[in-house]
């Protein structure tokens, strides 16, 4: 056996679908094995694998043993010369897996290789290739220094900046990414660290191969993707610390006494320092725009109401103090209510959206106000002013959002309408616009690129070899690449020569419901399936919520005609109660005898999609199917229809 492929995976179905199929392709002439280790994912990776790729050796972990413990399962039952540790966020080359064999082969002091890895814009990762993280160089690199002076021998030591990306070299540290190790080398210096749960076992290994007589070598001649980032969160702070300590534990076990405490101590004081701008940044991003809506909007009140006092009633201070501090913080924070309401704090929010909810918020205003006794109705051409006031601030704190923090803070006109071109077969290429339409992405099919002479289609904008005139000319967003029509080598290579014009890059594996990309070296890859409104979104939890408060608070005013149809008055009454309070919702999914409903973040429900049917008794697989329908494509009339084909059964206590 030449060699033994490693894939730990964790709730990454579609990209280690992609994985599979580029390994697939790179075996060539090789005698290979491969191992998929799933650490107990729960979105279907293993049904996917046992369907698609039946020669793939599946190992299912009934939990998430982490990265070490995996990788050692399929290790301890390889028989490769040689064994790749890899992702399965990771697109490889044709060329990939014979390319580092013959190397290898002829370098036999090489106990592990690392390649030339890019993310899916075609940017370089600096992580291709690293220097041991000894004290001083983790200093520089915590701080910022590494990114500051990335060229520097001295600070910029953490990703060897200063050695020619394209040229072969020895390093110190490989990517755990994609690590190709000589099995004898592991038979003389052990396996993965176990104690390394995620993050660290690479260092580790590294250090340990270079201990044992072999060189580490970082190997440009061949190229893979790495959607770096889907797997694990990078900006988050558990990231932070789960990273970090790993370092400590690879300090306390490489280094003397006194130079670990030294370094404990420099990864601690990081740890709280990086913890620290987290959260202060995400502090920032998640008020700034609902304080400055907030002042805005209040400044406009306190400067045009004296100019309405003068006008109407000829003396200024006309209206009391608590009109000022009171009343108008009211009105600005129900207008709040409902642009956060329709996602205008956490995603972006198209204009007409933004219009309905400050409409919204001042219709209930002007209905409470209608109920208010004179004493406490101070002006409703105020309140209309403010309204008015109110949606030309929420626009231009928008707009300047958009123009001030571009990709940071992007506030207004929902997510921007695409224009993506697809390189393939006309099969193939029809094939991924039926995804495309079924997903969530907003696009515009600017036309189809030819990876041959295939040009004769109408919408064929021309061949491979032009893409960056296209991309130019057809003022092209996103470049989708059928991988069933393209080889990964030519992919990589176009996304490699797409030099002066900025442009995304995604990849439809075959026979596949995804389409698969990243955008930077710092997010996570991209994913579009056919999959649309699910009950899960921020949006639709919220309006869900709504719709249970305001039908519970009606059918509690309505209480004394209603308890004339119940069934069971009592449980109506303690039901309505529950679910204002938010302990019950309306309509539920009824997974209550297969799923833990609260571990899920569902609440349970008086009602299941089922009733919508009435009384009918349905089969569990058909509840079931109403159930993944209900979840999968939200609507909020759905709740209005099953309440009230079903008021009788309101009162049923579970």
């Amino acid at each position: 056996m030449d060699l033994s492929i490693v894939i730990v995976n964790y709730n990454v179905k579609h990209f280690l679908e992609q994985c599979l199929h580029s390994v697939e392709k790179a075996i060539g002439n090789l005698n290979v094995e491969v191992f998929v280790v799933d650490n107990d994912s729960v979105d279907g990776s293993c049904q996917m694998v046992y369907q698609k790729f039946p020669w793939v050796k599946v190992i299912q972990n009934k939990e998430n043993l982490g990265f070490a413990k995996a990788n050692n399962q399929a290790i301890r039952k390889s028989e490769g010369k040689y064994v790749l540790l890899l992702n399965p966020d990771t697109f490889v080359k044709e060329d990939t897996l014979v390319s580092c064999f013959n190397f290898c082969e002829n370098n036999p002091d090489a106990g592990g290789l690392g390649v030339k890895m890019i993310d899916g814009k075609g940017n370089f990762l600096p992580e291709s290739k690293r220097s041991l993280p000894t004290p001083a160089i983790a200093f520089y690199k915590i701080f910022g220094l590494s990114a500051i002076f990335p060229g520097s021998r001295v600070f910029g030591k953490y990703h060897l900046g200063y050695l020619d990306k394209d040229k072969i070299h020895k390093v110190e540290i490989l990517a755990g990414a994609f690590m190709w190790l000589r099995k004898e080398t592991l038979d003389k210096t052990g396996l993965l660290d176990e104690d390394f749960f995620m993050y660290g076992e690479d260092i580790d290994l590294s250090y340990r191969i270079i201990k044992a007589g072999y060189n580490n070598y970082y190997y440009p001649e061949t190229t893979i993707i790495h959607y770096k980032g889907e797997s694990t969160k990078k900006g988050s702070i558990n990231y932070v610390m789960v990273f970090y300590k790993a370092m400590i534990i690879f300090a306390n076990k490489h280094f003397t006494a006194k130079k670990a405490s030294l370094y404990s101590l420099l990864i601690n004081i990081a740890i709280y320092f990086r913890a620290s701008i987290g959260i202060v940044r995400r502090m920032v991003s998640s008020i700034f725009a609902p304080v400055l809506d907030f002042l805005l909007v209040f400044a406009g009140f306190y400067f045009f109401t004296p100019i309405w006092e003068n006008f109407r009633f000829s003396v200024e201070g006309y209206y009391p103090v608590e009109f000022h501090f009171v009343i108008v913080p009211v009105y600005i924070l129900v207008w709040q209510f409902f642009v956060f309401l329709l996602g205008g704090y956490e995603n972006r929010i198209r204009p007409f959206a933004l219009v309905r909810a400050v409409i919204s918020g001042t219709l209930v205003l002007l209905i409470v106000y209608a109920l208010l006794p004179e004493s406490l109705r101070f002006s409703r051409v105020l309140l209309l002013l403010g309204s008015a006031w109110a949606l030309v601030v929420m626009f231009f704190v928008r707009l300047t959002a958009n123009a001030l923090f571009r990709d940071k803070l992007k506030l207004l006109f929902g997510p921007g309408r695409k224009r993506i071109a697809i390189v393939g077969s006309e099969q193939e290429t029809n094939r991924v616009k039926t995804i495309l339409t079924g997903s969530e992405v907003n696009f515009e099919f600017a036309g189809r690129v030819s990876h041959n002479n295939d040009v004769q289609a109408d919408d064929t904008l021309g061949r491979l070899y032009q893409v960056e005139e296209i991309i130019k000319i057809n003022k092209i967003d996103e470049l989708v690449f059928c991988s069933t029509d393209i080889p990964a080598g030519e992919i990589i290579e176009t996304m490699l020569s797409v030099k002066n014009v900025s442009i995304d890059f995604k990849i439809a594996p075959p026979e596949s419901v995804s389409v698969i990309g990243s955008n930077s070296i710092n997010t996570a890859g991209d994913l579009y399936v056919v999959d649309i409104n699910s009950l899960n979104k921020g949006v639709n939890k919220r309006k869900k919520r709504m719709f249970d408060i305001l039908s519970g608070v009606i059918l509690l005013l309505l209480y004394p005609l209603l308890v004339i149809f119940m069934n069971n008055r009592v449980g109506l009454l303690k039901n309505c109660l529950m679910v204002v309070a938010g302990r019950k919702t309306w309509v539920g999914l009824a997974f209550d005898r297969h799923y833990n409903i609260g571990g899920h973040g569902f609440k349970t429900g008086i009602l299941a999609p089922s009733a919508r049917f009435g009384n009918k008794k349905l089969s569990p697989a058909l509840e079931e199917r109403m159930n993944i329908m209900y979840a999968k494509d939200y609507r909020v009339l759905n709740d209005f229809i099953i309440v009230l084909r079903n008021l009788s059964m309101l009162g049923k206590q579970k």
